[in-house]
């Protein structure tokens, strides 16, 4: 869920050409004057958390560490939020379904959001999960239903956009399509809108709203690649240009010019999305395909709409005791507010 484009990972990708390269002259960052005390606080706490280089490229090591890591970020947002979770199958997919402690609103009785966990495509399932359905679920009073698609490395795409098209599926038959919106961070919003582009594939209604948080359904461009490493206090990767796929072993062998693998690259694509939400970090890797993502959005005549912190890293509403992540939840929370229908089936 942290960090799942790695420059080591961009080093073995293949690059495209770009123009001359720039020197970057080294110069000590202070923390953004934007964030809050609270926000100063918890990101010491996220640095003394990061991962070590021992787990790097040990799917086992990281699946343990990251499992540890999302079970802490579990144990705080319970501590934040009161609901009720019970595990189910849907569609044939395992799925966790969060309700608000006190059940839905009322007005949010006909509606239900997906959510899609992230995790470098690798791990997250349970308490990843978990972190990302149980803030909006409280926030919003709506019921959350987590998809637990299956991981690389032994499934490849389109095994999540699989799962999630069977889980929205059967959905369907209890909720209207407008009434649906469906929301990931990281890999989980890469899938997302890969989802959003296979369910209609299948011929079915897309869903009334979507958000792809800290990652898009688009290759890596820009600056922020280059920049969060350095802004991490880490090494940047080392190539003069980005590859033109997502360097991760989950897309192996998919091309760039797959309008499902990478609908936020397809003008087809873009022109059929939902409304949509893009949220991210400042400091985020993704936030300049964000930005980009937004642009073509916004430009195609979808009803976009972009969300920046200042100063905070990939995935930072992971950590919720500072008021940053209250505002990220009540943003996503008016987002399908204001676009998922009401009326029930």
């Amino acid at each position: 869920m942290i960090r799942w484009l790695t420059p080591l990972a961009l080093l073995a990708a293949p690059a495209v050409a770009q123009g001359p390269v720039k020197q970057v002259p080294g110069f000590r960052l202070p923390p953004s004057n934007q964030l809050s005390p609270a926000a100063q606080q918890v990101l010491a706490r996220m640095d003394a958390a990061a991962a070590p280089d021992t787990v790097k490229g040990d799917v086992a090591r990281q699946r343990a560490f990251y499992g540890k890591w999302n079970d802490d970020r579990l144990a705080e947002m319970r501590r934040r939020f009161r609901t009720e979770v019970r595990r189910e199958t849907i569609g044939g997919v395992g799925v966790d379904i969060v309700d608000p402690a006190d059940g839905p609103a009322a007005d949010n009785a006909a509606r239900v959001l997906i959510n899609v966990h992230g995790g470098a495509f690798m791990w997250g399932a349970g308490s990843g999960a978990l972190v990302e359905a149980i803030p909006i679920a409280a926030t919003m009073r709506i019921r959350v239903v987590t998809v637990d698609y299956r991981l690389a490395p032994e499934h490849r795409y389109p095994a999540a956009s699989e799962d999630v098209t069977a889980v929205y599926r059967d959905l369907l038959k209890r909720y209207r399509p407008e009434n649906i919106g469906v929301y990931g961070c990281s890999a989980g919003g890469v899938i997302t809108a890969q989802a959003t582009a296979w369910i209609g594939k299948q011929g079915l209604p897309r869903p009334g709203a979507i958000g792809t948080f800290c990652g898009t359904g688009a290759p890596y461009s820009g600056d922020s690649p280059y920049l969060a490493p350095a802004l991490a206090g880490t090494a940047p990767p080392a190539i003069p240009a980005l590859p033109a796929t997502l360097p991760v072993g989950y897309m192996d062998g998919v091309p760039a010019s797959d309008p499902l693998a990478y609908p936020l690259a397809s003008d087809a694509q873009i022109k059929a999305m939902p409304p949509t939400l893009l949220l991210a970090g400042g400091r985020d890797f993704a936030v300049s395909a964000l930005t980009l993502a937004h642009r073509r959005l916004a430009a195609a005549g979808i009803d976009s709409e972009l969300q920046l912190f200042d100063g905070l890293p990939h995935a930072f509403f992971m950590w919720p005791d500072m008021p940053e992540s209250d505002e990220a939840f009540a943003t996503i929370a008016r987002f399908f507010d204001r676009h998922l229908g009401r009326r029930p089936r």
